[in-house]
């Protein structure tokens, strides 16, 4: 009998010490049998999921919508029927996450499992920390891509030049003048990149990701005078139409959307086909559009989603990186905005950019 008393009292003892426990422990625990009842829960638990002591002795599927998580049942059933231990990171329908570790709850003279005992770990400021680490990382890729970008414009333009120069007959150097200018201005162009792109950590210069309230026809203005030797010797014809034209937007990048799809018009002309692009602005519910089309060489359907791939090139036989449309799509999708095209071979095509109207 005393014996008895004793193991009695061990196990009071015990089980305040569980109990204290479960008071005292800053993380929200639960402890579900094998029949799916939730038979124990900590604080924190109750705060964090607004469970309530008239809870205990429930189903787990009644209170299972208080966890935001839907899978959760078939989670614990999968551990009471493994018997081993399941980790995961779970997003909730309020949008926080937690790091979930289900245990299986042994009972050791039977070696059966009898329940679970679930942990719940805050990790959303981890995931918001992880979340803006790769932002960060891409938004560096970005700036190279642009960069490149930049760089390349101006050597092209020196090269165009260049070749004119040779040939030049030696009677016609009255032009000489002209072309040094145009080298002497892409070297200026290029020494004005690499200074920006110095300068950047410091203020708020070129490559700075700060939005402001643009007008998208001097941004039009800047990339046809970027493209001032493309548009001559291919002697396209560039027009614009333009309903709205003031986008908050990063200059750097909307000057990159432009120019990429206007150089590509001009690159990717037909033969024997004089180039004609026409540039249109609108507004369209939350969105502000900008539609470009041209009627060059155009695109078959099963390239319509490859040539947003980066380095991954449709046409071999004009000079290119395979950057440029990724580099538009990449940034219109960060800011919110979304890209479609519409395009058939010999017929043309259409893109239009949807960027979120600010205003």
């Amino acid at each position: 009998m005393q014996t008895k008393n004793l193991k009695i009292s061990e196990l009071i003892d015990l089980n305040d010490e569980l109990e204290n426990y479960f008071r005292n422990t800053i993380i929200p625990q639960l402890f579900v049998d094998a029949n799916l009842i939730l038979r124990k829960f900590t604080p924190p638990a109750m705060k964090q999921f607004k469970l309530h002591d008239k809870d205990i002795g429930k189903p787990i599927s009644d209170v299972k919508d208080n966890f935001r998580f839907p899978s959760i049942i078939e989670n614990i059933e999968q551990v009471i029927y493994t018997g081993k231990l399941l980790e995961k990171e779970i997003q909730t329908t309020d949008m926080r996450w937690f790091q979930m570790n289900i245990l299986p709850y042994i009972v050791m003279k039977t070696n059966k499992t009898n329940g679970v005992i679930i942990t719940f770990i805050d990790i959303t400021l981890r995931i918001r920390d992880l979340k803006e680490q790769e932002k960060l990382i891409t938004e560096h890729e970005l700036l190279l891509d642009t960069i490149s970008h930049d760089i390349k414009t101006p050597l092209t333009s020196l090269g165009l030049t260049i070749e004119m120069l040779k040939k030049i007959p030696e009677k016609g150097m009255e032009k000489f003048p002209i072309l040094l200018e145009k080298i002497e201005n892409g070297l200026i162009k290029i020494k004005g990149i690499v200074v920006d792109l110095t300068d950047s950590r410091q203020s708020d210069q070129h490559y700075k990701t700060v939005e402001e309230l643009l007008d998208i026809e001097q941004i039009l203005e800047d990339v046809r005078l970027t493209l001032a030797n493309q548009i001559l010797e291919s002697e396209a014809v560039i027009k614009w139409e333009i309903s709205h034209s003031e986008v908050t937007f990063v200059r750097r990048k909307l000057r990159s959307i432009v120019y990429n799809l206007v150089n590509n018009s001009i690159k990717y002309k037909q033969d024997g086909v004089q180039p004609v692009i026409t540039i249109k602005t609108h507004i369209e519910n939350e969105y502000f559009v900008i539609t470009v089309s041209d009627n060059g060489r155009g695109i078959a359907k099963e390239n319509h989603d490859k040539i947003f791939t980066k380095y991954v090139r449709i046409a071999s036989d004009v000079d290119g990186t395979g950057i440029g449309l990724h580099l538009v799509r990449e940034i219109v999708n960060q800011s919110g905005g979304k890209i479609s095209v519409e395009s058939e071979l010999n017929k043309g095509s259409v893109f239009k950019i949807y960027l979120k109207n600010k205003r």
